[in-house]
């Protein structure tokens, strides 16, 4: 039997098996992704649709993340980005706000309608009532 692919630094060595386990799940990204989806719906909302499509890019890299990490989730990561996320995308770039919010309304339901079919039924995730307080969502400037 071969030795374990081993990786090292100035602290110590790690196997490939250790570096996999270290690498984030969805309970760990979950908090970013939603984070992200909460601001660009105020972002949207406040007429910076260039924050906007930060924010939705910033999701893609996210969900690309948790579906190299959580292989199992792919099939419904990748289909959320190719329906939600790209109704959004088309949204953000006509900058349509009815379009956008019903794009945006449609992915809070079909996350927690994926919470229930993965056996997490207990996240229910909901749109806070207001925008982050550490940012600013309005236009800026040059924008309208």
């Amino acid at each position: 039997m071969s030795e374990p692919v081993r990786g090292s630094s100035r602290h110590g060595e790690l196997t490939i098996d250790q570096l996999v386990e270290l690498q984030p799940g969805l309970g760990r990204l979950m908090p970013e992704i939603s984070r992200c989806y909460w601001i660009l719906f105020y972002a949207a909302q406040g007429g910076n649709w260039p924050l906007a499509g930060h924010e939705w890019r910033q999701l893609q890299n996210l969900f690309n993340l948790a579906a190299t990490t959580r292989p199992k989730r792919a099939k419904d990561l990748h289909s959320f980005q190719a329906g939600v996320m790209k109704a959004i995308e088309v949204a953000i770039e006509a900058r349509d706000w009815p379009r956008f919010e019903k794009a945006y309304r449609e992915g809070i339901d079909l996350a927690n309608r994926l919470h229930v079919t993965t056996g997490h039924a207990e996240i229910r995730w909901k749109l806070p009532a207001e925008p982050p307080k550490d940012m600013d969502l309005g236009p800026g400037p040059g924008e309208t």
